[in-house]
């Protein structure tokens, strides 16, 4: 397992680029550099059959399941589309933005 350079951070919108889930947009809610992975909110969903614990009271659960970094994509905040990210110097600060409008996506 290696540590992915993964360009996309916890609370960024995302569209889905493939899989079942292609082209549904969703903010992600947990990032995972060392499997490369993401989990964005309402996409990949999966049913989980649980035992009852002290806890839940069992049954079938679902809930959002990992996905790979490289099917998804930031969306651009002007237009709304799928961009890729790039890095660059502002105001003394290392800042993402998307490459399509040039838009900083960090504030």
């Amino acid at each position: 397992m290696s540590l992915v350079k993964m360009k996309i951070k916890k609370g960024d919108k995302v569209v889905v680029l493939s899989g079942d889930d292609k082209g549904k947009t969703g903010e992600v809610i947990k990032a995972m550099p060392k499997e490369g992975k993401v989990v964005v909110q309402g996409i990949n969903l999966v049913k989980r059959h649980t035992k009852p614990s002290q806890t839940n009271a069992g049954g079938i659960i679902t809930k959002e399941a990992p996905i790979n970094v490289s099917n998804v994509a930031i969306v651009d905040p002007k237009s709304g589309k799928a961009t890729k990210v790039g890095y660059k110097e502002a105001n003394g600060k290392k800042v993402r933005f998307a490459r399509k409008s040039g838009e900083v996506i960090d504030k």
